[in-house]
């Protein structure tokens, strides 16, 4: 019996963002899965579309035992914890130990990584994790790894793993069918009995997120490329745009392969996507944005979407900003379009407990939202105070339909759907990115009967929510994550790389 050891470890760490990744954030079970370890990791992963859920399908196929040691995800924030990262760390060398301590042996190890956490102690994490099971079963032993399309790829993850294999799309729709290639990329390595040819090549310029959506161009086109290329020489490529809010020397997009033609093959792919000025990007102030959206609203049969991108909890921010709100308020759009003006996901715990204690059609006075630390060294816009009417009530529980993360079951607590001036807000007790239309359907905001509805997202909510909208607009608003990285006050991240594209 081939004998396979699973573990996952997902964070993406915005170092410029406020609120650090602790132990808790990975046990909450809010945004991702709570921490698991064991036999009940495979049976609370099963079906779910991310990426250890793919591989261990395919690991049924091809009659592999698995050995499940401990998956591990936190919504992105500011650094992981030293306490968080040992933990997490430690459990799967203890468990490494275990298997090849057992007289049935180890062959082999699979991660379900990010690639783009950074720790108080460890700027590359994921190199230092996979550094030290290298340490434990030697260099005969397989080690193979999905990555996020988000990666920052270092050269001690490529050295150190036998094969590396990334999302393709973004959103991310590819999870588990990344979790597959790595399984196939697992049994090459099998057969062939030794490493593939490994080339790798990194662009000297960081992408903005809101660029990097595999929907538009120019991702859309690299990544046809991509496909092309592979099919042309037997080869498996990856392009991780990279997450551009990581400050350390080795942040930056990059392009690498496995196969007897991998160096033809990344020179390739690597001349396409490196062209540097197809990924420049333009935003919208916020009042332009709410300008733009409801001269559009005027004649459109479907929602237009205003993306709130610097306070996207999934890059960093804590979704708690009143930017947007706010911009929405001046210009009366809650009155020209009454009940029919979106905002989520609010992230504001103490103003739905409020809700929840004075219950649907009670009116009551808060101050809705925080002031955040941004990377411009300045705070967010103040909370809002004012007079708000309780539309609806949840418990926060809520399993997603969407493409993204099918089947995730999230709990964000007390949960309730607030209307000022005819804006209705979507306010949560759990930080979670507003990706899937049934984070606002469990408060009775459904997006088809709206004319404005702003996600605080980059790029994520494509997925579920562009197939029925009219128009999407990028908005900037004061916010933890920067729009343009550019903006970024960096210290350790090589100058000649912080440049715009």
């Amino acid at each position: 019996m081939t004998r396979v050891l699973i573990a996952g470890y997902q964070h993406e760490t915005n170092t410029f963002a406020p609120s650090l990744a602790d132990w808790a954030a990975f046990t909450r079970g809010d945004s991702f899965p709570a921490f698991v370890r064991g036999a009940a990791m495979q049976e609370q992963l099963r079906g779910i579309n991310i990426p250890v859920a793919g591989f261990m399908a395919a690991a049924r196929r091809h009659g592999w035992t698995l050995l499940a040691s401990c998956w591990a995800g936190a919504i992105p924030s500011s650094f992981v914890t030293r306490d968080a990262f040992e933990r997490i760390a430690g459990a799967i060398c203890d468990d490494v130990r275990a298997a090849l301590a057992d007289a049935a042996g180890l062959d082999a190890i699979y991660l379900d990584l990010h690639g783009a956490a950074v720790a108080e102690h460890v700027d590359d994490t994921e190199g230092e994790l996979l550094a030290r099971l290298r340490a434990l079963v030697g260099p005969g032993t397989p080690i193979v790894a999905s990555l996020d399309l988000h990666a920052n790829v270092t050269r001690r993850m490529l050295r150190v793993a036998d094969a590396l294999v990334a999302y393709r799309t973004y959103p991310h729709i590819d999870m588990a069918d990344t979790g597959e290639r790595a399984a196939e990329l697992l049994a090459r390595r099998f057969k062939a009995g030794e490493r593939e040819p490994m080339h790798s090549l990194r662009l000297p310029f960081l992408i903005p997120l809101n660029a990097q959506s595999t929907w538009t161009e120019p991702a859309k086109s690299v990544y046809d490329e991509l496909t092309a290329l592979e099919r042309e020489h037997a080869t498996t490529l990856s392009f991780c745009m990279g997450f551009p809010a990581s400050d350390f020397d080795e942040c930056a997009p990059m392009v690498w392969g496995h196969g007897p033609a991998a160096q033809r093959a990344v020179q390739q792919l690597y001349a396409r996507a490196s062209v540097a000025d197809q990924w420049l990007l333009e935003c919208l102030e916020a009042r332009e944005a709410v300008t733009q959206a409801l001269r559009l609203a005027e004649g459109a049969s479907m929602p237009v979407l205003i993306a709130d991108t610097q306070d996207n909890p999934g890059a960093g921010g804590d979704s708690n900003t009143t930017g947007m709100l706010r911009a929405l308020l001046a210009q009366g759009a809650g009155k020209r379009f009454p009940g029919q003006v979106a905002l989520g996901l609010m992230f504001d715990a103490a103003a739905a407990r409020a809700a929840h204690q004075a219950g649907i059609g009670a009116e009551l006075e808060l101050a809705l939202g925080s002031a955040v630390p941004t990377f411009t060294g300045q705070a967010s816009d103040a909370p809002l105070r004012g007079r708000f009417k309780v539309i609806a009530l949840s418990d926060g529980k809520c399993t997603l339909t969407g493409p993204m993360m099918t089947g995730l079951t999230v709990r964000l607590g007390p949960s309730a759907c607030l209307e000022i001036d005819g804006v209705r807000i979507a306010v949560v007790s759990g930080k979670k990115q507003l990706l899937d239309r049934e984070l606002l359907r469990m408060v009775g905001v459904h997006t088809e009967q709206m004319r404005i509805v702003v996600v605080k997202s980059s790029n994520h909510f494509r997925a579920d929510f562009q197939p029925h909208a009219s128009h999407v607009l990028i908005a900037k608003a004061a916010g933890p994550m920067a729009a343009d990285p550019a903006d970024l006050p960096w210290r350790k991240l090589p100058a000649a790389t912080r440049r715009r594209p």
